[in-house]
């Protein structure tokens, strides 16, 4: 199969979608596929995204885009994003009547309704039904529509998505996240919590923030909202990104991972943190409640996060944490799952 991704998110950023399919195309290729991913650094006409400015989108990317598919001449076509370049992809599809497949990876409608909402709260639920017609209308044409967890499949059946929907998980790299010494953080107060991720409004990150906490608070990760908040909570500590062995060693160092986003479609920090050993604490939404399925693993709240922190720093062990995640998610199965998906919309296609 000759396979070409074509995303808004991709390298040199640095996100849950980039590092999806970073991982998803490395498999296929072991399985003797071919698989090609244009981005926006394929494009010499791009401008920051607003809002969030070390984002860069391609613009007006029509032409360009479908000369390189012309030239690729791909057996499937998957478009992961809602961008410009998601949707020049789509139009060149519907236009040459190629079937393409999707993926839902991000909840623009609580995205959008949560910016919405520090202006003009009275729209939020008008915010919120134009980005649900925004993404239904993007995925409607696809042939097959990726979806990581029950209750995001679930959550669009209620936002009126007609498609029908391939579960791709998600893994891990169990050679880089583990269990082990407690290099950093010496000379912090414990316990330490830790989350990592984008900082940005939709992550709630001010929850943890705010939340009760007798050891120290380690924020990893950049974005939009990060000099606000490092303003406002001197006392917690914000490192920039890590990647590699150093993200694996802040993980490892860490007492407790905190995830207080209640508009992931997934969370993949989940799985690099539960194979490093450290239990979840987090709310009962999609996501979390999709992976913290044993007591061992952590705690979730409806609504109060220190609740949930404080139970979940007392449940299992580093090492039944790190095994359920070698044992239960794996690069491989979502990549398997993946290529099932794929390969069926060929044999429909022929």
């Amino acid at each position: 199969m000759k396979l070409l991704i074509v995303s808004d998110a991709w390298f040199p950023q640095v996100n849950g979608v980039v590092r999806t399919y970073e991982h998803l195309s490395e498999e296929l290729r072991k399985h003797n596929h071919e698989v090609r991913v244009i981005g926006p650094a394929d494009f010499w006409f791009r401008i920051p995204m607003p809002g969030y400015p070390e984002i860069k989108l391609a613009l007006a990317p029509y032409r360009a885009l479908s000369r390189k598919i012309e030239t690729y001449n791909p057996d499937n076509i998957h478009i992961p994003t809602e961008g410009p370049l998601g949707w020049a992809a789509r139009k060149y599809c519907l236009k040459h009547n190629r079937r393409f497949s999707t993926s839902f990876h991000t909840r623009f409608p609580d995205y959008v309704a949560r910016r919405v909402d520090q202006y003009l709260p009275f729209l939020h639920n008008t915010a919120h039904k134009m980005g649900q017609a925004y993404v239904r209308t993007f995925h409607a044409p696809s042939s097959a529509m990726m979806v990581s967890t029950p209750s995001m499949e679930e959550t669009l059946r209620e936002w009126g998505f007609k498609n029908p929907a391939n579960r791709v998980s998600r893994g891990a790299d169990l050679d880089l996240f583990y269990p082990g010494e407690k290099m950093l953080f010496k000379e912090l107060p414990r316990p330490v919590a830790l989350y990592v991720g984008r900082i940005a409004i939709e992550k709630s990150i001010e929850d943890f923030l705010e939340m009760p906490w007798a050891g120290s608070k380690v924020i990893v990760g950049d974005g939009p909202s990060r000099q606000s908040l490092e303003k406002k909570y001197p006392e917690a500590i914000f490192t920039g990104t890590k990647t590699d062995q150093e993200l694996a060693a802040h993980y490892r160092s860490a007492d407790i991972f905190i995830f207080p986003s209640r508009t992931d479609t997934f969370g993949m920090v989940l799985l690099e943190a539960l194979a490093a050993g450290l239990p979840i604490a987090g709310y009962n939404v999609t996501g979390p409640k999709d992976i913290i399925t044993e007591n061992f693993l952590g705690a979730l709240h409806d609504t109060d996060l220190s609740i949930a922190a404080q139970k979940a720093l007392h449940c299992g062990t580093p090492e039944q944490r790190s095994i359920y995640v070698k044992s239960s998610y794996s690069w491989e199965n979502a990549a398997r799952q993946y290529e099932r998906a794929l390969l069926n919309i060929t044999r429909h296609s022929s």
